[in-house]
């Protein structure tokens, strides 16, 4: 590593306690399984929806392998699992910078077994690189990247950062487009709106939603807990009932609607077509995006409404200059500092299991 060594997050207690473990950069020395067992840790740092976390890594020898766990799926906000594999590849967009950090490159083969959609990906350590700035920067923001769903301030961002975060999108194959007309950013607040006031008039999401929805002194390692909505003690107590059983959506769609029309830098993450792999790219764009946006001082947070609804997403495409399928929305701006979600630890989402014995030339099969 060119960087020195320092400490980047606070020292937090459970459930937050993962979080600790990115705290430090990835050696330098490992390789193999050793190296990908290595990076994990910063993996399950990724952004997923409502913090399901639904990955699951099996280390088998010098192969890590990446799959769905679709018992966590939002089977009412997201029945294609489409953002449940956009989770899974920034998981491994995360895991893909973890690695640069030490100095190599990954070798992924994506869905690489028609037979298994749930293995998303085998992963490999592949070449050594030198590490450079960039991809300090990138690692750095790590333990520092977390969703921000309150108000930003009402700065502008510099048209290079913006661009950055466009490149860095492209990287991954996605395309970042920023509504920056009054026009297309109109259309996308009122679609915004007209996504909660459809979502919070299903009971069935809001039964969904506040599935996931917990007190702040939680011991949950998943979910979202009542902090992360700037909701104290008490409110975050209640905030599940509430969730059940009131029609919130003319409130929300208010609140969204000003979030999407304050915030300084408004954008649609959108991918070449519906096809899983490219969910699974558009979710290593994410890491990237949100990770580079951290870098340059950006707080991030999603207004994904239009993309969840059949009957929106049509109108959110029409929205796009440069073509392609909506897949998220995303706002940027400089905003208050928050608590990180809670991560479930490693032991429970990585398995490591023998590899299987080489077979000897000429032996038969």
């Amino acid at each position: 590593m060119t960087a020195p060594v320092t400490q980047r997050t606070p020292r937090y207690m459970p459930p937050l306690d993962a979080w600790n473990d990115a705290a430090l950069p990835p050696s330098t020395t490992l390789g193999g399984g050793a190296l990908l067992a290595s990076l994990v840790p910063y993996a399950i740092l990724a952004p997923s929806s409502h913090n399901t976390q639904p990955w699951r890594f099996t280390l088998v020898g010098d192969e890590l392998l990446l799959h769905a766990d679709r018992t966590r799926a939002l089977r009412v906000a997201d029945p294609q699992h489409r953002e449940l594999t956009i989770s899974c590849g920034a998981a491994l967009g995360t895991l893909r910078i973890a690695a640069r950090a030490a100095g190599r490159t990954l070798d992924v083969a994506r869905l690489p077994d028609d037979r298994d959609p749930d293995l998303l990906a085998r992963i490999a350590v592949g070449d050594r690189v030198e590490v450079l700035p960039r991809d300090v920067a990138l690692f750095d923001a790590i333990p520092r990247r977390h969703t921000t769903r309150t108000r930003y301030v009402r700065a502008a961002i510099a048209p290079l950062v913006l661009g950055d975060l466009v490149e860095r999108a492209r990287e991954d194959g996605a395309t970042l487009e920023f509504l920056d007309e009054e026009a297309p950013r109109e259309a996308f607040a009122t679609l915004v709106g007209e996504g909660d006031r459809l979502q919070a008039g299903d009971a069935e999401f809001r039964r969904e939603l506040a599935e996931w929805l917990h007190p702040n002194r939680t011991s949950h390692r998943d979910g979202m807990p009542g902090y992360a909505f700037g909701l104290g003690s008490v409110a975050s107590t209640i905030g599940p009932w509430v969730m059940r059983a009131v029609d919130w959506g003319d409130a929300q769609a208010a609140r969204d609607r000003d979030y999407a029309l304050g915030a300084p830098a408004v954008a649609i993450l959108a991918a070449p077509s519906d096809a899983p792999v490219d969910w699974l790219r558009t979710g290593e764009a994410l890491a990237r995006v949100t990770l580079a946006a951290t870098a340059h001082g950006l707080r991030h947070a999603y207004l994904n409404q239009p993309m969840q609804l059949p009957t929106l997403r049509s109108r959110a495409t029409a929205l796009l200059r440069t073509g392609g399928v909506p897949q998220l929305g995303l706002r940027f701006g400089v905003g208050t500092e928050v608590l990180p979600t809670p991560r479930r630890p490693v032991g429970e989402v990585l398995r490591v299991v023998a590899a299987p014995p080489m077979r000897a030339a000429g032996a038969p099969s």
